[in-house]
Formats: structure tokens, C-alpha cells, sequence
């Protein structure tokens, strides 16, 4: 599809705007689906549903270029991330594969983590590289590097052993983990670009670091910036190769530290938070001009999503909030709701936990404006790219992923997708079919109160389409419901994968 796509650009641009306007943003849903288009996969840290105007009319935060976005593309309602914490969530969409099957069944990795992904697990990089696909990683890793030591210290003039470039990324330039954990370096390819010979200070929120090593090259209110030309390089560099290209972004923000760039201080009425999140929408929108200027906007797959939901509390109680104590992590909802109406926060297993924004831009096949309340996970992205390009899964290649391709061409599924699991940081798991959700816990499973125990009883069951909040429990009402997910979920845990090996579904 690429070398019938760019010939086009070098007739008139009268004949190109019309092919464009008419072919695609306009179009119905594609019958035949195109393979190989570039993918391009976007990831914010810690944006909630309700930071997003697209998904939330009465945020008062400017998020012009994501709404845009839903604009061009299908937004699905009922996205949910696999886990409630990033490196679980990052796992589970580079894999296919639920992080709780792996050693982390609670938690994050730090800096310094143990690599994460086993050399037998295959990747989605690696899968599209061997569909031919250029395969490249601009953003934060946070699946383990295994720096180099010489006794107990750590030798960063040595390459890690781990890391994007030995799990099919060709090229990949990134940031060991969130923002706010040291060491604080730039790896290319492996290598790191500078040594950290300075100390960087701890500092509360909202600026929040932790103590550790840190290089010159890196400034924190940069490192967006940073980011984005190394993103917008991969697209220019790729744009006129015959192959096709695949860009996993994942941005560091709006997680903390909160720190906005100077030059979008006191854009939104709202905070740093307001601010820090104006920008993530305004690097989102200076890639997708990339893609324009390069041409392939066109024939280019794009995804944007969260690794979970928002860390910023809702204070209902009328407490000092953001804005009138920028060191203050919440919000009373009369001036912004960073996970909408949902339940909870960051790390719980309540829906603002995991449920997220999710957009896909794919002019050739996804109609402008279109919406699909089917639920998905992340870990659904292996799939999906996997049925685009007609190449079916073996094995034990991506166990816990479904294709939602049928979605984007708004279709009923074929194969309904089986249950989805969620997991909060303290490791409680929830199971969601259809409009029923059981929390296999008491309590949050993270950060709001009560935090509870994973498989600690009194369950709670909640009907989400008539209780999107989670505010009645119905386990008594329901107990037949409510075994009938708890057996599943543990059908599913036991049996090591939620597909069919060696199915497209």
C-alpha cells in the first residue's frame, strides 16, 4: 500500500487534498483492510479519561490536538488498561501477556528493575520485524535494563544487557523508567548517552524526584521535548523506505514529576497538572503534524492511550485542592475531575484505575467520528496488528491478546472476546464480561480507602451499565453472577493464556 500511496503526492496537491478528503477521513469503513500500514503506538503516563475534553465536555484543560484525534479516528469507550501501574500495563501491551504470569504480580519495577521480559517471549517489535516492519522505541521503558556493575556499583560506561534494543527495537532511544526514578539518563541503542555525574536531589510533589544519579543532557522540563525530535527523526528517516514502519511512543507525562516546560506555564486555569497535561496534548499534536509533513498521515495506523488511569484525586469533602496549594494531588470536582466520574484513582482496581482513553486514527479503514463501546485491553494491540497484516499467532505468542480489528471496521465481533482481567498495584484482580465486573477483593486493591486484601471477602460485584461509578455492590442481590466470574477468572489465571494457541482470535 505504500508504493501505490505515494505516488499520489507527486501530482497536484488539489488532486491529493481530494483523495485524502473523499478516500478517507470521509469514508465508511474500509471492506478491504490494507496490510502493512505504518503503526505508530502512543502511550501517556497517568492521563485519566476525565483530562481529555474529547471524553469529558466540562474539563476546563485544552486538549485541542486529542480531540482532533477522536475527531479523525473511532474512540473507544470501554478501553482498559491489563494492570492499574505502569510496568504491569507496559508488559502486558508489548506481550500480549498479563503481567500477573510473570514473577511481578504487585507492584513497579524502579530504575534499576531486573529485566522483566524473558529472551523466549516474543514481542510485538519482533513480530512486525519479521513482517517486515522497521521497529523503533522513543519514550520510557520501565521493563528492567540490567545495567552493568563492577562489585556493587553501577557501571554505566558499560551498555545494559537489557532493554528495547534486545527485544526487537531496531532503534530505540528511551528513559529507564518514570520520570521520577533515577538513574537519570538517556540509553540509544543500548548504550548510555552520557554519564550521570551529578546528584539529583529528592523533591516533593508537585516536582516530585527521587534521589539518584543524573546526567547533564538530562533536564527534566525537556525531556518531552527531547523525546519528540527523536520521534519526529523516526518518521522523517523512515517515511520513503519500502518497508514499513512500527513506533512504540511512550510518552513520560502527565505522571509526576509534575513539571511543565516553562513555556506552558499557566496555559490552563488548573494547576502544573493542567498545564503538564496541555502539553502532553500539544506533543501529541506536533508528531501528528510530523506524520503530515512526511507524508504518510495518510497510511499510518495510530494509537494514543494511557498506561492507567490519573493519579490526581477527587476531594469531595471541599479540602484545599491544585489550585489553591499547587503541592496538593487532587482536585475538587467543581474544578476538574482527571478521571471523570469513575471510581478511584491510579492504582486501584475501580475503573479510574484502568479504564482509559483510547483513539484510533487509521484513515484507509477507521470512519471519522466513529465510536465503539466494545470493552478491549491493551494487551489486545499484539492481536489486532497481527490481523491486520493476516499473520496468525503460534504458540504461546501473545496468550492474552484478541484482535478488535472487526471494531475498527464496526463490525459485531465474530468471536466474542472472553473475559478481561484487571490487576491494582497490591495485586487484586477483577474480572469484567459484559456489563458485570467482580472485584476479587474487599477494598481498592491501592490507593483509596478501603484498600482491602486481594481475595479477601466480602466480594464486590457491580453492573457497570447502570453503576459506571461502582457505588452499589450487588454480590448478595447476584451470588450466581458473582461465582460464575470468580470460577472464570480462575479458569483463566490457571490455564496460562485467555486465547487459544495458535488462534487468530
Amino acid at each position: 500500500m505504500i508504493k501505490q500511496m505515494r505516488p499520489l503526492r507527486e501530482i497536484s496537491s488539489a488532486i491529493v487534498t481530494a483523495v485524502v478528503m473523499i478516500a478517507c477521513y470521509e469514508a465508511t469503513a474500509a471492506e478491504t483492510i490494507p496490510t502493512k500500514p505504518n503503526i505508530v503506538f502512543i502511550l501517556a503516563d497517568d492521563m485519566g479519561s476525565g483530562d481529555v475534553q474529547a471524553l469529558n465536555p466540562s474539563s476546563k484543560i485544552p486538549t485541542p490536538n486529542l480531540n482532533r484525534l477522536a475527531e479523525q479516528g473511532m474512540t473507544f469507550t470501554d478501553a482498559h488498561t491489563p494492570s492499574a501501574v505502569c510496568t504491569p500495563t507496559r508488559y502486558g501491551t508489548l506481550t500480549g501477556r498479563y503481567c500477573w504470569r510473570t514473577k511481578l504480580t504487585s507492584g513497579v519495577l524502579n530504575g534499576y528493575g531486573t529485566p522483566l521480559i524473558s529472551p523466549e517471549r516474543t514481542t510485538v517489535a519482533e513480530f512486525l520485524q519479521s513482517q517486515g516492519y522497521t521497529t523503533g522505541a522513543v519514550g520510557k521503558w520501565h521493563l528492567g535494563l540490567g545495567f552493568a556493575k563492577e562489585g556493587k556499583d553501577f557501571d554505566f560506561s558499560k551498555p545494559v544487557s537489557d532493554g528495547p534494543h534486545t527485544h526487537g527495537f531496531q532503534e530505540s532511544h528511551i528513559i529507564p523508567a518514570s520520570l521520577d526514578f533515577p538513574p537519570y539518563v538517556f540509553i540509544e541503542d543500548g548504550g548510555i548517552t552520557q554519564f550521570p555525574g551529578i546528584t539529583q536531589p529528592a523533591q516533593k510533589f508537585p516536582k516530585f524526584l527521587r534521589k539518584g544519579e543524573r546526567s547533564d543532557d538530562f533536564v527534566m522540563e525537556e525531556v518531552l521535548d527531547h523525546l519528540l525530535d527523536r520521534a519526529t527523526a523516526f518518521v522523517s528517516d523512515h517515511a520513503d523506505d519500502e518497508s514499513p514502519f512500527f513506533l512504540y511512543f511512550p510518552l513520560t507525562a502527565p505522571h509526576k514529576p509534575v513539571w511543565p516546560h516553562p513555556k506552558y506555564v499557566g496555559k490552563t486555569e488548573l494547576g502544573p497538572y493542567g498545564d503538564f497535561v496541555h502539553q502532553v496534548d500539544d506533543i501529541v499534536g506536533q508528531f501528528l503534524k510530523s506524520l503530515d509533513d512526511s507524508g504518510v498521515a495518510d497510511e499510518t495506523l495510530v494509537i494514543y492511550t494511557s498506561d492507567n488511569g490519573s493519579f490526581m484525586y477527587r476531594y469531595e469533602d471541599g479540602r484545599p485542592d491544585h489550585l489553591d496549594d499547587e503541592s496538593v494531588q487532587g482536585y475538587r470536582p467543581e474544578h476538574h475531575t482527571a478521571n471523570a466520574k469513575l471510581r478511584g484513582t491510579k492504582a486501584d482496581i475501580w475503573e479510574a484505575g484502568h479504564r482509559v482513553p483510547f483513539f484510533v486514527r487509521w484513515p484507509q479503514v477507521v470512519r471519522a467520528g466513529s465510536m465503539c463501546d466494545t470493552p478491549i485491553c491493551l494487551t489486545d494491540f499484539f492481536a489486532t496488528v497481527a490481523d491486520i497484516n493476516n499473520a496468525p499467532l503460534e504458540g504461546d505468542t501473545a496468550p492474552d491478546s484478541f484482535s478488535f480489528l472487526e471494531c475498527l471496521q464496526e463490525k459485531e465481533l465474530s468471536t466474542p472476546r472472553p473475559p478481561v482481567i484487571n490487576h491494582s498495584v497490591n495485586g487484586t484482580f477483577a474480572i469484567r464480561d459484559g456489563d458485570w465486573k467482580l472485584v476479587l477483593s474487599d477494598g481498592s486493591g491501592g490507593r483509596e480507602a478501603p484498600k482491602g486484601k486481594p481475595f479477601q471477602k466480602p466480594y464486590q460485584l457491580y453492573n457497570l451499565k447502570s453503576d459506571l461509578g461502582e457505588k452499589e455492590n450487588v454480590i448478595d442481590q447476584h451470588p450466581e453472577i458473582a461465582e460464575k466470574l470468580e470460577r472464570q477468572c480462575q479458569e483463566i489465571r490457571e490455564a496460562g493464556h485467555s486465547r487459544i494457541a495458535g488462534a487468530g482470535q
